[in-house]
């Protein structure tokens, strides 16, 4: 079944990236079956493998077939422009939590079905699913509270209908090689829109829509949610909830950050980890009351889908219960010793249901995961540790050695030759309980670390491909953080269980939980901040990508055979883990050519320089503009991506040219990642951002070199001129556009000119500096305040770009501006339609090219 799991997810890959008519895919099946049922009673041996390869054509065909029968989705374009108003009439599918805006007051997401779209020129009625941000402003609620009413931002439940004035928007994902799917993710989750909401244009409707079932499981998960807060108030409450039931509660980023760097993150997603952690204690406690093997199967089963189904059934904890539900059985029927089949079994259930969800790094990683488990880890543990766990039972039982392998036996005799020894101090009974559970408890965590080596070696592909990470501690934090789960987490929820009985019952298990929490992320916290735990990686070179694959499936082929013949599978995971890491992608780079690469950062600025010498550059990294705080780090979630993408692993400089939020946001992130040897800025700003950037750098040991007008250097095999800010100048809070370093960068006769935010006021001083250049960075985004038509008639550009948001509130660029290049018959491109734009200089031409996305 595992082979059969395998030869169907070929076909679905096939099926997507090797389109053929569905036809051709059915006629290929038909053959191959046929001529497996020929040969099965002729040929076997030549049978089977036919029989497996059948199933290749067939997973195409079935994914073909599954995508045209997915029910088109009405057209949304007239509701979605994010311009004008939309009234919607909907229930909730998803309760809402509220939290601090970005922007000051509170706001809360929500999820909800609508029933109903209208504006004043189109009607709709059909579901479609929205992500609204209900908001309300500073003043709201204490304008509300003053007139003897309530806060008007109400937490929605499950089933209420609302009616709602909003603006809403298409999902779009960042025009740039390497950005998430964040279009893919939400329609996965049945979101067509978002969409934003002032919470005084929310009103609520009679009546309830949606299922009963549905109802009362958001009723037990608020439930639930509010016992947990008030048994372990605060962050630790909302790490609770994260970890028990899937809770979207928030805590500090920076914890956040130090799971991801540990390899521990899976234990703030309910997956596998979480249920089997669950399952198996309360399997072990129903058969400890005793209970009969059949009975504590059925009922575990039962607990696991109970549990799945208040945790909301999300796709990782579904893809979990299905395979431990699946595991029980089989070991219920004494097939427990087929791992893989079972793993295959859930894999082909889970694939005919929803056969692009091969294609989640959540699918891929819970199943490489569970193959190392049961491919590699098991088989070799059966040989080695498994029978010395069965050599410390019945010590005292000569004849059950006959009943053990050789090794297993002698084992035996040196463990009495010691508790003989030991006896003569402590006594016979003292010495044999601490030789068996000292020696089981080495064995435990000697099994711990074996298979967390494995898993970790396994899953060095997929971290290094989706999360451009190395886990280099993920080792150590798995093996001191997953004993502490599997404390914290049934006795928390023993916790919660008895706090429906008393409060004061739940009060000793809590305070266990509790401990186990703080001494869970006292040590994320420990490690996450060692220097190696956050080694990132481009994309895996080709050749890496294929040594991974191809020594995982040699480890499971020879994972059963000969002891020196599995570690030979194991060494080579070893070697391919090492490969990951030391065989460097090439960077995608054209020698001899000055590259310009405007970055797709929504509202703001990020331009990567690539020298003709290979020499590479981020001016600025884009950011959250307004000054509003949020979590949302364009640094991280959007800059180094691309970056990555494009197999660059350092930077050997990082320029900001002002310290506005929007240029200067995601810098700290970027530092952090790609260790420049410099950091070029114009003035020394009292900002906090500025500061916290500075901070950055001289934490990693970057060179700080500011520049002022009059600068010229060599950098890379092109003459940087530096023409803004004058020198001497002083930074002021209030005008840091005027502020921008502007750079004029000349390789051969082409050259490019990048303004920052300048405004005309500074674009007046620059036309009396010989700003002349083929490419030029259109100012503060296309806003009226730049791009004077004496500025442009100075620079006399060839080619320009402007970077802006899609849904941005400023309207930028401006048609006026727009205009204006075309009137000059400008080449101009704009991050927010083309996405990342590339253009190459090469010393006599320029040319252009929107990245690939």
């Amino acid at each position: 079944m595992f082979l059969a799991a395998v030869a169907f997810s070929a076909g679905i890959l096939a099926g997507n990236f090797a389109w053929r008519a569905p036809h051709i895919w059915l006629i290929a099946f038909v053959i191959a079956a046929a001529g497996a049922w020929l040969l099965h009673y002729r040929a076997p041996a030549l049978a089977f493998p036919l029989a497996l390869l059948m199933l290749v054509p067939l997973g195409a065909f079935y994914l073909q077939v599954y995508d045209a029968a997915q029910v088109a989705s009405p057209g949304l374009e007239a509701f979605s422009t994010g311009e004008g108003t939309v009234e919607v009439t909907a229930h909730v599918m998803r309760e809402g939590i509220v939290r601090d805006s970005p922007f000051g007051g509170k706001q809360e997401s929500v999820d909800v079905e609508a029933e109903e779209l209208s504006t004043e020129e189109h009607h709709l009625v059909a579901p479609v699913g929205i992500r609204l941000t209900i908001y309300s402003k500073r003043g709201d609620e204490e304008e509300a509270l003053a007139a003897g009413g309530e806060s008007p931002l109400a937490v929605y439940a499950y089933g209420q209908r609302l009616r709602i004035t909003a603006k809403l928007r298409a999902p779009r994902n960042y025009g740039n090689p390497g950005a998430l799917d964040l279009v893919g993710y939400l329609a996965s989750q049945g979101i067509r829109l978002t969409g934003s909401a002032r919470a005084t244009e929310v009103e609520v409707l009679p009546g309830f829509a949606g299922s009963r079932v549905g109802l009362w499981r958001a009723e037990a998960r608020r439930s639930v949610l509010n016992h947990i807060q008030q048994l372990w108030p605060g962050e630790p409450g909302a790490l609770m909830q994260v970890m028990l039931i899937g809770g979207r509660a928030f805590f500090g980023r920076e914890l956040k950050t130090n799971f991801q760097r540990t390899g521990t993150y899976h234990i703030l997603v309910v997956s596998g980890i979480n249920v089997g952690v669950l399952a198996f204690a309360f399997f072990w406690a129903l058969r400890w009351m005793p209970m009969g093997e059949t009975a504590a199967t059925v009922l575990t089963i039962l607990f696991s889908w109970g549990y799945a189904f208040l945790a909301d059934l999300g796709p990782p904890i579904v893809r979990a219960t299905i395979t431990l539900s699946i595991y029980l059985l089989t070991r219920l029927l004494f097939r427990d010793r087929a791992g893989l089949n079972a793993l295959g079994i859930a894999a082909l259930g889970i694939l005919v249901a929803a056969p692009r969800a091969l294609f989640e790094a959540s699918f891929q990683l819970t199943f490489i995961s569970v193959i190392a488990v049961a491919g590699i880890a098991v088989p070799a543990l059966r040989r080695t540790l498994y029978p010395l766990q069965q050599a410390l039972r019945n010590l005292d039982s000569p004849a059950y050695d006959y009943s053990l392998p050789t090794r297993a036996a002698q084992f035996r005799s040196d463990v009495r030759l010691v508790r003989e020894g030991l006896a003569d101090i402590v006594g016979l009974r003292a010495a044999t309980v601490l030789l068996r559970r000292g020696l089981a408890f080495l064995i435990a965590v000697a099994e711990l670390v074996f298979i967390s080596f494995i898993i970790e070696l396994s899953l060095a592909l997929p971290m290094a491909w989706y999360f451009h990470r190395t886990t280099t501690m993920s080792l150590p934090a798995n093996v001191l953080v997953i004993p502490l789960a599997t404390i914290l987490m049934p006795a928390a929820v023993v916790a919660v269980v008895l706090s429906y009985v008393s409060f004061w019952l739940a009060h000793a298990p809590a305070l266990v939980a509790g401990y186990a929490l703080a001494t869970l992320t006292g040590t994320i916290r420990l490690i996450g901040h060692f220097r190696i735990s956050d080694v990132r990686l481009p994309v895996p070179a080709l050749a890496a990508r294929l040594l991974a694959a191809t020594a995982l499936a040699f480890a499971l082929l020879l994972a059963r055979r000969r002891s020196w013949v599995a570690s030979v599978g194991v060494a080579g995971l070893f070697a391919a883990a090492l490969g990951i890491v030391f065989l460097p992608a090439k960077m995608q780079w054209h020698p001899g050519v000055l590259e310009v690469t405007a970055i797709d950062v929504g509202q703001g600025d990020s331009l990567l320089i690539i020298t003709p010498q290979g020499k590479t550059i981020l001016l600025d990294s884009g950011g959250v503009g307004g000054g509003s705080r949020s979590d949302f780090d364009v640094g991280e979630e959007v800059v180094s991506p691309y970056l990555w993408s494009r197999g660059i692993r350092r930077l050997d400089a990082v320029a900001n040219s002002h310290p506005h939020s929007d240029h200067i946001g995601g810098m700290r992130s970027v530092i952090a990642n790609f260790r420049p040897k410099e950091f070029w800025y114009g003035l020394d700003s009292p900002t906090p951002e500025f500061g916290g950037v500075a901070e950055a750098a001289r934490q990693f040991g970057v060179n700080v070199r500011p520049h002022a007008a009059g600068d010229v250097f060599e950098f890379g095999g092109i003459e940087v001129r530096v023409l803004s800010p004058q020198s001497g100048a002083v930074a002021e809070d209030k005008q840091q556009d005027d502020e921008s370093m502007v750079l004029r960068l000349q390789y051969g006769d082409t050259s490019a000119l990048l303004v920052g935010d300048s405004h005309k006021r500074i674009e007046k001083v620059l036309e009396t500096e010989n700003p002349k250049a083929n490419l030029l960075k259109i100012g503060h985004h296309g806003s009226l305040t730049s791009s004077s038509p004496e500025f442009l008639e100075a620079v006399d550009p060839q080619f320009a770009v402007v970077s802006a948001g899609y849904y941005n509130l400023f309207r930028h660029p401006r048609p006026e501006v727009m205009q204006r290049f075309a009137q000059r018959h400008v080449r101009t491109y704009r991050t927010d339609l083309a996405g990342a734009v590339s253009f190459y200089l090469d010393g006599t031409t320029v040319s252009a090219q929107p990245a690939p996305r």
